[in-house]
């Protein structure tokens, strides 16, 4: 009962407070199409961002390791070399990358010299969220389950069975509620993260858009904005949701046959939205900015 009076407290909470109708026309600039921002690559993802707005990326069928594009000239370059087969990755508050080494099955943390610390072996990982705290939160899509590893290193399946085939994670810019979407169905999935990093309360909060004759939405990557809107990238486009879980938007993919996978906001104001899309990496600005914990 405890859980079920949570995520309905947050909704109703969300919808006096925080919620509001919006459109498209809040977030997108007339004039400011897609952009191509990161070319030659094969298949991009893992975006991240640093506090300057730097983007970090990789490219997880034929990258060497974390490459770099820089706000202040968007010149590319590989950061940290000897790390193929990352999809996950995040800057903790030790200033360490996170990633979800897929290729090696294991999660690990590395030092801006390169040292790498594994964190958590024999999972398949495939993206993570750091709080401020130190708490990381991965997702398992085969085994439809979400992990917590905690700033002393205990690793747990913090949920498993709820969500269909989960991939994108983010959290809220109080860092009260961890978001999860699926790939393999509709919902995203919230919870209330507790102070021990544990996870209560779970339940389908928002309804991503299908396509045409699709069963799935193919939930993958997922980010938070200022006001705790969370941008999901989807088969139909990027999904934009309010606090309250109400569906505010979907902003066309850069190439409508393709498929987005990782989205990040980056840039100098942090007002850039960047997706992954294959071989490259796309760039938009945007009127609000992201959340940067």
């Amino acid at each position: 009962m405890k859980s079920k009076t949570w995520v309905w407290g947050l909704l109703s909470w969300a919808l006096c407070t925080q919620a509001q109708d919006t459109s498209l026309s809040e977030y997108l600039v007339e004039g400011e199409p897609w952009k191509v921002a990161v070319e030659g690559m094969v298949f991009t993802d893992g975006l991240c961002v640093d506090a300057a707005g730097n983007l970090f990326y990789t490219d997880v069928k034929e990258g060497k390791g974390i490459y770099k594009w820089e706000a202040a000239t968007g010149k590319t370059s590989l950061a940290l070399d000897h790390l193929p087969g990352i999809s996950g990755l995040q800057i903790g508050p030790d200033g360490r990358f996170y990633a979800c080494h897929n290729k090696e099955q294991r999660v690990i943390a590395i030092k801006p010299n390169g040292d790498v610390q594994v964190l958590v072996t024999g999972v398949k990982c495939n993206d993570l969220a750091v709080t401020k705290k130190g708490f990381v939160y991965f997702t398992e899509t085969p085994t439809s389950s979400v992990h917590v590893i905690t700033p002393e290193g205990k690793h747990s399946v913090a949920d498993q069975g709820n969500v269909v085939k989960p991939n994108g994670i983010t959290i809220s810019p109080d860092e009260q509620t961890l978001y999860v979407s699926e790939h393999g169905g509709t919902k995203v999935w919230a919870w209330q993260i507790q102070n021990d990093g544990s996870l209560t309360g779970a339940g389908p909060f928002m309804t991503m858009r299908v396509g045409t004759g699709k069963e799935t939405a193919q939930g993958d990557g997922a980010t938070t904005e200022a006001k705790g809107r969370i941008f999901v990238t989807t088969e139909t486009g990027i999904q934009i949701f309010d606090p309250a879980g109400r569906l505010s938007g979907v902003i066309d993919k850069p190439d409508p046959t393709g498929k987005v996978v990782s989205v990040e906001f980056a840039g100098s104001k942090h007002d850039v939205l960047f997706v992954a899309a294959g071989d490259k990496i796309y760039s938009r600005q945007l009127k609000t900015p992201g959340y940067f914990r």
